[in-house]
C-alpha cells in the first residue's frame, strides 16, 4: 500500500501539487520531495502522451502516486492517461450527469464500464501474471484507478449529487478559480454562495463515500472535510509541512534554508531550497 493509500485509509489528509512545466527531472523531483501525489496537468500544460508517460515513469521510481488531469473528456483522452499508467485522471469542464457517465464508461473497464483493453504500459506490455485471469484484473484495476470529474462549473454543480453517486466515480475535484466565474463572482471566494456551493460538494460526496480534491492555497480545506489539497501556492505549505517531508526523505538538511520565489507571483512555479549558496531542489509546476 502506497503512502497516499495509507494516509486516506488512515483518515489523513493527502498534499501534492500540479506540474505545468518542466520534464521528467522536475517530476522525479517533485515525487522525491514528500507529496503525496502529482497532477501532470495536459489540460493547461504543454504536455503530450509521449511526454506525459515519461513523467509517469520518473515519478513511479519513488513514492508519490501519479494523476493526470486531462486535456478533455474524450475517450481517447481518458484512455491514452490510463494506459500509460496514470493512478488517477481528473477531467475538466464536466458539464452534465450524462457526461460523467461516459466517463466511467472511458475509465472503467467491464463490468463498470467499457474500458478499452491493450496490452500497454499500465499492464506491463503483457508480463502481468494476474492477466491470466482477465476478470480479476479488471476487478483490481476499477479498485485502483481513482476517476475525478471536476466541479468547476455551473452544470456540474447543480447536478453533483448525482454525479458523486455514480458508481464508478471515485472523487470530485472542485477547480475554485473556475467555479467562481460560473457563480458569477470570478475569484471571489469568500462570499456566502462560494461557501454554500463548497458546502453542497462535501455534502454530496460523503452521503456517496466518494473523495473531495480542491485546487488549494490553505491546509483549512482539510478541516472542512476534503481529503486532498493539491498546492497552489508555496507560502502557506513552504514552512512545516514541504520542509518537514524533504527532512523526511534527506532532500534538505535540518538547519537548511528554505526560500520561496521573490517574485510576487506565489504559485508554485519555481522554488529552490538552498543549503549555503548551492541550489539543492528545484520544483516546477
Amino acid at each position: 500500500m502506497s503512502r497516499f493509500d495509507k494516509k486516506l485509509a488512515a483518515g489523513e489528509g493527502v498534499v501534492g501539487t500540479f506540474s505545468h512545466l518542466g520534464g521528467p527531472a522536475v517530476a522525479e523531483c517533485l515525487s522525491l520531495s514528500g507529496l503525496d501525489y502529482v497532477i501532470i496537468d495536459t489540460e493547461h500544460g504543454p504536455f503530450l502522451d509521449e511526454s506525459t508517460g515519461e513523467m509517469i515513469r520518473a515519478i513511479e521510481l519513488h513514492s508519490a502516486e501519479t494523476f493526470v488531469r486531462v486535456r478533455d473528456s474524450s475517450r481517447a483522452a481518458v484512455l491514452h492517461a490510463l494506459d500509460l499508467g496514470a493512478r488517477g485522471i481528473i477531467i475538466p469542464d464536466v458539464q452534465s450527469v450524462e457526461e460523467a457517465r461516459r466517463l466511467v464508461e472511458y475509465a472503467k473497464y467491464y463490468p463498470l464500464g467499457a474500458r478499452g483493453f491493450a496490452f500497454s504500459r499500465s499492464a506491463k506490455y503483457g508480463f502481468l501474471p494476474e492477466l491470466k485471469q482477465i476478470g480479476d484484473y479488471f476487478t483490481a484495476t476499477n479498485q485502483r484507478t481513482i476517476l475525478m470529474p471536476q466541479c468547476e462549473t455551473a452544470g456540474a454543480l447543480e447536478h453533483i449529487e448525482e454525479i458523486a453517486a455514480l458508481d464508478g466515480i471515485d472523487g470530485i475535484f472542485v477547480g475554485p478559480y473556475d467555479l467562481s466565474v460560473a457563480l458569477g463572482a470570478p475569484a471571489q471566494f469568500a462570499t456566502p454562495r462560494f461557501a454554500e456551493a463548497l458546502s453542497r460538494v462535501i455534502a454530496a460526496c460523503r452521503a456517496s463515500g466518494k473523495l473531495a480534491f480542491i485546487y488549494a492555497n490553505t491546509r483549512a480545506y482539510f478541516a472542512q472535510g476534503y481529503q486532498g489539497a493539491p498546492i497552489a501556492r508555496i507560502r502557506p505549505f513552504w514552512s512545516r509541512p514541504f520542509r518537514a517531508c524533504c527532512r523526511r526523505n534527506g532532500t534538505l538538511q535540518k538547519n537548511a534554508k528554505v526560500r520561496p520565489p521573490r517574485s510576487g507571483n506565489t504559485s508554485i512555479k519555481s522554488g529552490v531550497i538552498r543549503i549555503g549558496r548551492t541550489p539543492r531542489f528545484f520544483t516546477c509546476c
